[in-house]
């Protein structure tokens, strides 16, 4: 769930940014192909932009979504909640989220909905009028009133303007706007945001690419011969017809635009340097987003003057007495750990009692392991069961707490063809204390599906962050 909300955050800032270079450095020059190709570009570099990934010495393991450690035993997943004051439980933030997959499935159905209705629209107007051939274009001629308007290689014209003074230009324009392939570039902007409806920068843009196809056109037919000023008048005699969204056409609100961009001069060459902020830009949110950077832990407190305990030995055991505040601090540090547990006799001594401890399960090294298999590894219940036991069974140190350390700590592993979790090591680490506390969560994950690869169980490797936060 956490890589879907960075999948809206990182897209969604990519679009802004892009769409602000597009607006106030590209919109009013003249290369309108440079211009198309950045726009384009644009678009599928920010839906693509959440999945790129960076290793540079190893190969990428599986990487599961983040989770958040503080003091206070809470599960961070789409909200972030700091301080001693924590009313909303995992359940509620689960909810939360849930709503909101909920209401971005309903918009996606309902936008694709609409997507697929407008296409069926143009199929029974093409299989209901007389179609003529010109070419590879098709004309179909149409009984409504209307401006010519045109989809793939098809171009829908009202049949009584075949007789009008400016038909043939008209006609031209549409014809243009096949021949340049302009309704590729409407399809993958419908079908990408029916993806991206919640997102207005993606509606930006979609507005952008369609004002630059009529450029396109309208550059091209005035190239073919065509007087200026005939050609002006012409489009400020077109009314707004029955067109459907999806389709190329004469629209009255780009018309002020098209004639403006018609008077403009030619931009210069030194004007095509503008498009290099585009790519700057891309770099710098690939640079953001898709490299990794390690964290730093910072002290930000001395450590307190430790308190004294009095140790008894009694057998295989240890009795411990001392102040109240020492007495809770060390329930509370021998509470993450995995070699000593605390009990309390019948008297109502405290003990010290050694674990028997399992060591961790390591793989031989003739052993093959996967990063990618057809069939991944499952956590039982799924990655959000995985976060919440990660989040419930996680102990932030006192000794870190203490020393201010935070961090974010990166455990891989390795889930065997049994399923359990073996070769587990930190790969990136912030604090001895905080990394063999994660370390120590992660071997005590319970049996997942094994991965299969071509119906065989196989060990796949996985990488898991932990993050550390103190308020």
């Amino acid at each position: 769930m956490n890589s879907t909300v960075n999948f809206i955050v990182e897209s969604g800032i990519s679009l802004a940014l892009l769409s602000v270079v597009y607006v106030l450095f590209l919109r009013k020059e003249t290369f309108f192909r440079l211009n198309r190709l950045f726009l384009l570009g644009s678009v599928l570099f920010s839906v693509v932009l959440p999945f790129f990934r960076f290793r540079v010495y190893e190969p990428q393991s599986v990487m599961l979504s983040e989770i958040t450690v503080t003091p206070y035993s809470n599960l961070m997943e789409t909200v972030t909640v700091y301080g001693h004051d924590f009313t909303i439980t995992v359940e509620q933030a689960v909810l939360s989220a849930s709503l909101l997959i909920w209401i971005y499935l309903v918009g996606l159905a309902l936008f694709m909905g609409m997507f697929l209705v407008r296409l069926i629209r143009i199929g029974k107007i093409v299989r209901t009028h007389e179609v003529q051939k010109l070419g590879r274009i098709k004309l179909v001629l149409l009984k409504n009133e209307g401006s010519p308007y045109s989809f793939l290689n098809y171009v829908f014209v009202n049949r009584s303007l075949q007789n009008e003074d400016g038909y043939d230009r008209m006609l031209a324009h549409e014809m243009e706007h096949v021949k340049q392939g302009h309704s590729f570039d409407v399809l993958i902007l419908e079908i990408l945001t029916v993806f991206q409806w919640f997102n207005p920068f993606m509606w930006m843009l979609r507005h952008a690419i369609r004002e630059n196809h009529e450029y396109l056109a309208d550059r091209a037919v005035l190239g073919s011969g065509v007087n200026r000023g005939y050609y002006k008048k012409l489009l400020l005699n077109q009314f707004a017809g029955g067109q459907l969204v999806l389709t190329n056409n004469f629209n009255y609100s780009l018309i002020k635009n098209r004639i403006k961009m018609m008077s403009k001069i030619k931009s210069s060459k030194i004007a095509n340097l503008k498009i290099v902020l585009g790519f700057l830009t891309a770099v710098l949110l690939i640079i953001v987003f898709a490299c990794e950077q390690k964290e730093t832990a910072e002290v930000v407190a001395p450590l307190a003057e430790p308190d004294e305990l009095k140790i008894t030995f009694l057998d295989d055991k240890l009795k411990i007495a001392g102040e109240a505040e020492g007495l809770d601090k060390l329930k509370s540090i021998m509470a993450g750990s995995e070699e000593f547990s605390l009990e309390s006799d019948s008297m109502g001594n405290l003990l010290l009692v050694k674990k028997e401890v399992v060591a961790p399960k390591q793989l031989s090294a003739d052993e093959q392991i996967f990063f990618i298999v057809e069939d991944m590894p499952e956590f039982p219940g799924g990655e959000l069961e995985l976060r919440k036991y990660i989040a419930n069974n996680i102990k932030y140190p006192v000794t870190a707490q203490e020393k201010g350390i935070q961090g974010r700590v990166y455990v891989t592993f390795v889930v065997d063809t049994k399923g359990n979790t073996a070769n587990a090591r930190i790969a990136r680490g912030v604090d001895p204390a905080l990394d063999q506390e994660a370390l120590r969560v992660v071997n005590t994950l319970p049996a997942w599906k094994p991965g299969m690869q071509k119906g065989i169980p196989v060990n796949v490797s996985y990488t898991v962050p932990i993050n550390f936060v103190l308020q």
